[in-house]
């Protein structure tokens, strides 16, 4: 990581007739220092080797019938692209929070905002197959509406939705950073704020009026595209398509992080006056990656809704945005594999912690995180690097 520093004053120079020394490059050259390579080259092949392994998955479920010794299950391949989706979330906040140094308790508005915008296109798509057997999704007829309300309008048409789920959750963090930001909140009160904004759209969501089913939310999706949603090659197109999404979301991550602006970004976290003194505005890049962060999380919400089959404004409870903070800190902040890795771990413990005791899992979430903040601040994958420079250590000793 380049350390951003201002130039300073060269030294008047003494009476003699050597030479002086050469200048320091200015500061605005030190951020722009040589380019670092994406990846490490065992970065390279786990990444490949990882993406392999979760791509069979679908493959194998497809291809083997039911007990066979190479069967995937069903529920498996749901439950992984589940997982994929959340590693997705987990990857965009780590961007704002491990290399901006901004921390969000607010992401999952985001999350529930991409996936609210795919649901209404698949509520739509649900023609009259519903228990009513009306144009309307059921809960408007059970609450006895007789049109859309306007601001369903279009939504039949899939690619206007897929551009509610980039334009939803982007143009709200762009208003809300904007004046966040313009009015220089950061810190813990920047966190508070978040998590405010994110439990007041949970309240609104809630609200049956809203025109979004209340409490109950989206559900009993049919198709998708003219395709079966419950169909085992839907379900697996999906699944490949969640994953496409998680790997170009992490190239596109670790390009902005190693670029000049990833610099420029981490200046922002280590000492924003310091950037300031030198002649950059943090307002602009503070809100670009943020707007994107939102954005990102938006997609792997849209990806989630019609693999899990529901999207309810529980997906906005704070609770979730902070184990979005979990999942990045359990597996390393600031290093984007790590989130992905904490996202896996977090979510696999759960599935089955709740399964055996399923009145302790926030009593072990919250453990976990007391755990790794006091004996593992670097999260899993800074683990692994200690662990892997004291063999190298200890073998060269030898």
């Amino acid at each position: 990581m380049t350390t951003v520093t201002p130039t300073s004053l060269p030294a008047a120079p003494a009476a003699s007739s050597a030479a002086p020394p050469p200048a320091s490059p200015p500061a605005s050259q030190q951020i722009a220092a040589a380019k670092t390579p994406l990846f490490s080259r065992p970065a390279w092949s786990g990444i490949i080797f990882c993406s392999v392994i979760l791509a069979l998955l679908p493959v194998l479920n497809l291809a083997f019938p039911a007990g066979h010794v190479l069967h995937i299950s069903s529920y498996t391949v749901a439950l992984v692209g589940k997982f994929m989706c959340y590693a997705m979330a987990a990857l965009a906040l780590d961007l704002v929070w491990g290399y901006t140094g901004i921390l969000s308790l607010g992401h999952g508005v985001f999350f529930a905002l991409g996936g609210y915008a795919h649901g209404m296109y698949l509520m739509r798509a649900i023609g009259r197959d519903g228990v009513y057997q009306s144009n309307l999704p059921d809960f408007m007829v059970f609450l006895d509406w007789k049109t859309y309300p306007w601001f369903w309008s279009l939504t039949d048409n899939f690619w206007y939705c897929m551009a509610l789920v980039v334009l939803a959750p982007g143009v709200l963090a762009f208003v809300f950073g904007y004046f966040a930001f313009r009015s220089r909140i950061k810190g813990v009160y920047f966190s508070i704020i978040t998590q405010a904004m994110t439990f007041a759209f949970m309240l609104l969501f809630f609200r049956n009026n809203t025109g979004f089913g209340g409490n109950n939310g989206f559900t009993d999706f049919k198709r998708i595209l003219g395709y079966s949603i419950t169909a085992p090659s839907t379900k697996a197109v999906l699944y490949l398509i969640t994953l496409a999404f998680l790997l170009g979301a992490l190239l596109l991550c670790r390009w902005i992080v190693t670029s000049k602006l990833g610099r420029v970004l981490q200046a922002v976290r280590d000492s924003e006056s310091r950037l300031m003194f030198i002649g950059y505005n943090p307002l602009w890049f503070k809100l670009f990656v943020w707007t994107l962060s939102a954005v990102l999380c938006g997609i792997a919400g849209a990806l989630y809704v019609p693999q899990v089959g529901i999207i309810n404004p529980s997906e906005m409870s704070p609770a979730n945005s902070i184990e979005m903070v979990i999942w990045a800190a359990v597996g390393g902040r600031g290093s984007l594999l790590g989130p992905i890795i904490g996202a896996f771990s977090v979510n696999g413990l759960k599935s089955w912690f709740t399964g055996a005791f399923p009145d302790l899992w926030l009593y072990a979430l919250g453990l976990i995180f007391i755990l790794v903040t006091l004996f593992m601040p670097q999260g899993i994958l800074g683990l692994a690097e200690k662990l892997k420079s004291k063999f190298k250590n200890s073998k060269e000793a030898a």
